[in-house]
């Protein structure tokens, strides 16, 4: 996939008045993580008692239903959830025997959608694979699976539990970034579960904190007001962590100010296929 260019969506503004209740609590469209093997979309209730605590409205996206615009135009923030791989035929990356789970439908739609809240400027939140799958939007590529690389980095560290679950590590902010004014600066704990990380950047994006093996854990577009990509899963910890918590309710702030500032404008958000 050729690299795309910051605000290549097609989007057009019409009219949208926002009630009080969704200036007060925005709506923040969540996107499943994946559909299990008898049909049904699975969401974590995490990302939503998280967006919750923060003061929104959870509401989930089914993007194998509806035009990701029509989606998008119910929200005024954006949560890419996690979940099973990214086809690396998107991002011209090799056949790997441990990617799974590949849902062309979920990464079409997904790619829509960070094409759509770049052009539209609404608050995103990316986690774990909408990390990945935001790179790749951006024309960026991914590691197909970490542990071949610890020869190379020089490092083991564990960024998922084998066969299946997460683990606790440091990740160091960079300073002067968007997550450094979130979480501060220096080394933060994270639960992570993911065996792909981003390798080449995006369009824009600008690495906003890594693991100690030199794995980009964090990513943020500068030219948006608020697009951050974490590969870590801040929703499993933020119930008791106030810290990761505060990744939503920062998410939960801008989406305020979003909504406020198109009150009166319609914010009708589509893509062309």
């Amino acid at each position: 996939m050729p690299p795309s260019p910051i605000g290549s969506a097609n989007v057009t503004l019409s009219a949208f008045s926002p009630g009080a209740a969704t200036r007060t609590r925005p709506i923040i469209g969540i996107t499943f993580e994946e559909i299990d093997a008898r049909g049904n979309m699975i969401l974590p209730r995490a990302y939503a008692d998280a967006v919750a605590r923060a003061g929104g409205l959870p509401l989930c996206l089914p993007v194998w239903q509806a035009p990701p615009g029509a989606l998008l135009a119910l929200c005024h923030g954006l949560i890419l959830a996690g979940g099973s791989d990214v086809d690396p035929a998107l991002y011209g990356g090799p056949a790997h025997p441990a990617i799974y789970g590949i849902d062309r439908t979920r990464d079409d739609a997904e790619i829509a959608l960070v094409h759509l809240a770049v052009a539209a400027q609404m608050p995103t939140l990316a986690i774990c694979r909408g990390a990945q799958i935001a790179n790749v939007a951006l024309g960026g590529t991914l590691h197909p699976h970490l542990p071949d690389l610890a020869a190379e980095w020089g490092s083991a560290l564990a960024h998922r539990a084998e066969p299946y679950g997460g683990v606790t590590h440091a990740v160091t902010i960079e300073p002067g970034t968007r997550m450094a004014a979130i979480l501060g600066s220096g080394d933060e704990p994270s639960v992570s579960w993911h065996h792909q990380a981003i390798d080449r950047l995006g369009n824009g994006l600008r690495v906003a904190a890594r693991a100690a093996d030199g794995c980009i854990e964090a990513v943020e577009l500068p030219a948006h007001p608020w697009f951050v990509g974490v590969q870590w899963h801040p929703e499993l910890s933020a119930a008791t962590d106030t810290a990761q918590q505060r990744l939503f309710d920062v998410l939960i702030e801008e989406a305020r100010a979003w909504c406020g500032a198109r009150s009166g404008v319609e914010l009708s958000t589509h893509v062309t296929q």
